[in-house]
């Protein structure tokens, strides 16, 4: 199985969606996992996993994780050429290093080169920026674009992302 996972914040609150899927040409998601929690920190530039890290843990403490191949996050997996650890790399330790962990972002993070490969999908002229830790990037980029949906994002992280959104309380 594969694990997708998106935070959403609102007043001090977070919401945490991860999406399970099958395989990479999923359409279909196999279950869904959601969890809303209070007193979340604010965001502190450069230490963004220190908000969202807390989220995404607690919520995987309700999956089994023993058939998880890889887990997709919104965000870097590393945020420069020195591999310094961004949210993606942040959550590959907490696994023990046992799960690949992949980061797609839409727009692009100018300080990591060379651990970062950028794809297009569908017609798209604008690039996805993927990063990857516990699996080579190059083949995670060939995963994310073997995703399935015809547009820029694939269309279970589309899925992943408009639940997140969904019934939030402002």
């Amino acid at each position: 199985m594969i694990l997708a996972f998106d935070t959403y914040y609102f007043e001090n609150q977070a919401k945490t969606v991860c999406i399970q899927f099958n395989n990479w040409n999923s359409k279909e998601t196999t279950k869904v996992y959601e969890e809303t929690l209070t007193g979340i920190s604010d965001y502190i530039p450069g230490e963004f996993y220190k908000r969202e890290l807390p989220c995404i843990l607690s919520l995987l403490k309700k999956i089994n994780l023993d058939n998880c191949y890889a887990i997709i996050i919104d965000g870097f997996v590393f945020l420069d050429d020195n591999k310094k650890l961004g949210l993606g790399g942040h959550l590959y330790k907490s696994l023990k290093n046992n799960i690949p962990v992949i980061g797609v972002a839409k727009n692009d993070f100018k300080n990591i080169n060379t651990h970062k490969t950028s794809i297009v999908r569908g017609n798209s002229k604008k690039a996805l920026h993927i990063t990857a830790i516990g699996m080579d990037v190059n083949i995670a980029a060939k995963k994310i674009k073997e995703m399935h949906g015809e547009f820029r994002f694939p269309d279970l992280l589309k899925k992943v992302d408009s639940l997140g959104r969904e019934n939030l309380t402002n």
